[in-house]
């Protein structure tokens, strides 16, 4: 009974699909919390959009561009085919 106990867990991590780690530096907008005291508070760049951000924060802050912000990576360039004459 145990081996099968551990061979299905085994087989349910195997199945699971791995997950892409995100971090502020994949996201555009921030969000800058604030209080009574004024801006700087905390922080959380994990927006995409703008309006997306602007949602999450209204009545608690404001958005910013993000300054982690690395964008897409660039694709490397073309290269012509080579000829053979």
């Amino acid at each position: 009974m145990r081996m099968l106990t551990a061979s299905l867990v085994a087989a349910a991590l195997l199945a699971a699909a791995p997950a892409s780690a995100q971090s502020a530096y994949s996201y555009r907008w921030c969000g800058i919390y604030t209080s009574n005291a004024g801006p700087g508070g905390a922080q959380a760049c994990y927006y995409n959009t703008y309006a997306q951000c602007m949602a999450t924060m209204q009545g608690l802050g404001y958005c910013t561009e993000s300054p982690y912000y690395r964008g897409p990576s660039e694709p490397p360039p073309r290269r012509r085919p080579r000829r053979d004459y």
